[in-house]
């Protein structure tokens, strides 16, 4: 008890990505442009798609606004601390701040993969059921979907945090990553961490498994769909709406597949690290550029703003 009481007072450290001297202004520099430009593209994401009525009552860009201010969440959780323990000698973080941290991590993580599912129903409908899509994605069922997707995702990280939180941290207060994720600091426990590698495992695959399957599923049936297109021209407009969300898809699942979706035993703190530092900081930086490089609608949104500027 004296030890979980120590640990509770004390904290962990954070080791970060490099124990090297020479690597941390570097480091620095890299990740506050990400975290910078990751804040700017989703803001400017949001605020398009806020301030154009025709985006806004567009299901497709209605999921994309909540998937940026997920993103926005998601690094804004993870990159502020670690641009300061980067500054930091003794780059510490309190018990409860640890637990924090991992709560809105798994929160905001859950919430863009929900998000992405509901996208990929988006496209489903509009390719395969286009007669029916006014009323299966009216801004009623849009709502409940981004409602059901953070408060799934708020329940799912909160029962990993209560599980967390009954642990007994009296080995070393070295979390060899530079936030706090699960696996990490499970690796710290003296106690058995059996029911949180379960959940994480079974529970936490579905989660993350279940809306993946969900999104494979609606682009193979889209695919069939868009081969009996008898027109090649109708056939690349099909294939046009679906490249950016499966541009996200195939970075977002990827990465996060790598690490949390194995057995625990195969743990690499070097390895995960890095994967780490793309799906927490590269994907959200890139999703705003993704869906908005080649998108019409978004770069004609823009061009719309900046010509009542003018005026």
């Amino acid at each position: 008890m004296d030890n979980v009481n120590q640990t509770r007072t004390s904290g962990f450290v954070l080791l970060g990505l490099s124990t090297k001297t020479g690597n941390q202004g570097i480091l620095f520099v890299l990740f506050m442009f990400i975290y910078l430009l990751t804040l700017l593209g989703n803001l400017m994401i949001i605020l398009l798609i806020r301030t154009d009525s025709r985006l806004l009552h567009t299901p497709m860009y209605f999921f994309l606004s909540h998937l940026s201010l997920a993103d926005i969440g998601f690094v804004s959780t993870t990159v502020p601390k670690a641009l300061e323990n980067i500054l930091s000698h003794t780059k510490s973080i309190t018990y409860w701040g640890c637990l924090t941290q991992m709560y809105f991590f798994v929160a905001f993580g859950i919430t863009d993969s929900f998000l992405l599912a509901s996208m990929a129903y988006d496209r489903y409908v509009a390719i395969c059921h286009p007669l029916r899509y006014s009323a299966l994605m009216s801004h009623k069922h849009c709502l409940l979907l981004v409602m059901g997707s953070w408060i799934l995702a708020h329940f799912h990280s909160l029962v990993h945090t209560l599980l967390m939180a009954q642990l007994s941290f009296c080995a070393s207060r070295e979390v060899p990553h530079f936030f706090c994720d699960i696996q990490p600091l499970l690796r710290l426990s003296c106690s058995s961490t059996q029911p949180n590698e379960l959940l994480a495992f079974t529970e936490g695959s579905l989660i993350i498994m279940g809306p993946f399957l969900f999104i494979m599923t609606s682009y193979i049936l889209i695919l069939v769909a868009i081969l009996k297109i008898p027109s090649a021209a109708g056939k690349r407009k099909a294939f046009s709406t679906c490249g950016s969300h499966l541009g996200a898809v195939s970075l977002f699942y990827g990465s996060v597949i790598a690490v949390y979706i194995r057995p625990s035993s195969t743990y690499s703190a070097a390895k995960d690290q890095v994967v780490a530092v793309i799906y927490t900081m590269v994907i959200p930086m890139l999703n705003p550029f993704i869906y908005s490089l080649r998108n019409e609608d978004v770069v004609g949104a823009m061009k719309r703003i900046i010509e009542r500027q003018r005026k």
